[in-house]
């Protein structure tokens, strides 16, 4: 339980970290993931209501990607055991390879933010095990595939739709999309059209077979096929959105020659559209979820809680001053208020400069991420005289940016320094925070002043949460 007695930083840090366990890949799946016998003991795996008769299948195949297909396997597996006429097998890419790995499955550790050569054996792969499981099938009803999908997939499960482009080309278009300042809905829309397993691709290569994809969200609500650049959800995004992102960006001139002609081809083939889709789909748990849960929690310490995803993937400055505003704003009809916020803010380097995994500039290059950024600069903002304060501000997979940090908190005393029975504020102190927020090393600034959430990988990826608090 979370004790309203502790100070309002260790108070944030504890609604981080219950709300994510509130939100456990375990709980999700033991919610909506049930095994079910009949009378004539048949066995069925239920994706919510929705049930497959165990009992008639001869292949199940299991594709696990992202950054929390590890815990996702680890939840499905008991349900597909003690199955004597069923052989299972798959695909899991994540970052690491876990201690145990199930039998017949191949391990790939896919590169995020940016696709490794794993990235592209891993769909290929993927490929492989869908084709050769529609040539094994008989009949429509002895076969299974079992999407995982999570975030970070996009980068670890790659394959460019033109072969001809290299892997250092797809590495240097993903840098450039990275930090181009567009919303990860953008973002993955240009990849979608880039890639032969993104937009749907991947799972037009089941059709014919009985597949489901469970999927762990870390994109907007409204935007489900973005998740992972959407390689088994039909695509609402069009070419000519691609290229309208590409132009309001200026990304053409930043991309290396082979990715220019291959999105100046007038031919660009559309994505996967719903009307050629069978396959079905389940979301586990999403931003949303964790928001809820955040809310509930707070709630039960005495304060008055909110949630405000008004902006999400607005740019850091404009979000932090819009949230301290309405923290603000509701504190003059409340004692004690929590602001919680979903999603994520958007950081641009400015064009030339290092980019984050660029191992060649990683020594010009602060650490930090967009978390961080956000924390340092809502304290450059904050002012003793409005009250006791704290902002939160971390990544819910554990990790932000190119630190080991998955965030800060901060307070209206982070930047100010004691002067007797008064606090004031420190120019020398604001003066290293504002050089931290220019040079992109919000990290260590942070490590310095105490301030940062260092949480290690979580497992799961439910995009960022902000959370505000004010007595």
């Amino acid at each position: 339980m979370i004790s309203a007695a502790l100070d309002l930083g260790e108070i944030a840090r504890a609604l981080f970290r219950y709300s994510l366990a509130d939100c456990s890949i375990e709980r999700a799946f033991s919610e909506k993931i049930k095994s079910r016998t009949d009378g004539a003991s048949r066995r069925y795996l239920l994706f919510e209501d929705d049930p497959v008769d165990l009992s008639r299948l001869k292949h199940i195949r299991v594709l696990a990607a992202g950054k929390a297909a590890t815990p996702m396997l680890e939840a499905l597996l008991p349900h597909l055991q003690n199955l004597p006429q069923c052989e299972v097998s798959g695909v899991l890419v994540t970052a690491e390879r876990p201690e145990q790995l199930p039998e017949n499955f191949q391990f790939f550790a896919g590169g995020h933010p940016l696709p490794n050569q794993a990235s592209v054996d891993a769909a290929r792969a993927a490929l492989q095990v869908l084709q050769t499981l529609k040539l094994m099938s008989s009949r429509p009803d002895d076969a299974l595939c079992v999407f995982l999908i999570s975030g970070g997939a996009s980068a670890m499960l790659e394959l460019p739709l033109d072969s001809t482009i290299s892997l250092e080309d797809t590495v240097s278009f993903y840098r450039e999309l990275v930090h181009c300042g567009a919303s990860i809905a953008e973002i993955n829309c240009v990849r979608k059209h880039f890639s032969a397993i993104k937009g749907g691709r991947l799972a037009m290569h089941a059709e014919g077979i009985l597949s489901y994809s469970l999927l762990i969200s870390d994109v907007p609500v409204g935007h489900l096929d973005a998740l992972a650049s959407g390689p088994t959800l039909p695509d609402t995004s069009t070419v000519e959105q691609c290229r309208e992102i590409l132009a309001r960006y200026d990304l053409m001139k930043r991309f290396p020659a082979s990715l220019r002609r291959f999105f100046g081809n007038p031919g660009l083939p559309e994505t996967p559209k719903a009307h050629q889709f069978s396959a079905r789909s389940l979301t586990l748990i999403t931003s949303d979820d964790l928001a809820e849960a955040t809310r509930r929690r707070a709630e039960s310490i005495g304060f008055y809680a909110v949630i405000d995803n008004t902006c999400d993937d607005w740019d850091y400055c404009r979000a932090a001053v819009y949230l301290l505003e309405r923290l603000r704003s509701l504190r003059r009809d409340h004692a004690r208020v929590c602001l919680i916020s979903s999603g994520e803010v958007t950081v641009e380097l400015p064009e030339g400069s290092p980019k984050a995994n660029d191992v060649a500039a990683s020594h010009r290059l602060g650490i930090g991420g967009r978390n961080q950024h956000f924390a340092l600069y809502a304290a450059t903002l904050l002012q003793s005289s409005a009250g006791a304060t704290v902002v939160l501000s971390a990544g819910t997979d554990g990790i932000d940016g190119n630190s080991i940090a998955a965030g800060a908190v901060v307070g209206e005393l982070t930047l100010l320094r004691s002067n007797g029975s008064r606090n004031t504020a420190d120019s020398g102190l604001l003066r290293q925070a504002e050089l931290a927020l220019q040079h992109f090393d919000s990290g260590t600034f942070l490590k310095t002043v105490g301030s940062s959430i260092v949480t290690g990988a979580t497992g799961n990826n439910l995009r960022d949460l902000r959370i505000l608090l004010c007595v």
